[in-house]
């Protein structure tokens, strides 16, 4: 399923705020980032079929997301 959006991806920083130079981590990321937008925008969607509000889907996916633990403690 297409979005229709067409974000730019990030440029990957380090925690130092060096930017990542490998080319297949940076592979690896921009998969996750446009797997993720697809599965969210598929969740608008759906809770918007069913009668949600569109605003309260969004809501709870920000939520998801600062929620959001880093796996191995803060690397920074």
């Amino acid at each position: 399923m297409s979005t229709g959006a067409s974000r730019d991806l990030p440029v990957w920083r380090q925690p130092d705020g060096k930017p990542v130079s490998c080319l297949e981590k940076i592979k690896v990321l921009n998969e996750n980032i446009r797997e993720i937008e697809t599965l969210c925008a598929d969740a608008l969607e759906d809770g918007v079929l069913m009668g949600c509000d569109a605003d309260q889907i969004k809501a709870a996916l920000h939520a998801l997301i600062e929620g959001l633990e880093p796996p191995h403690g803060d690397r920074k």
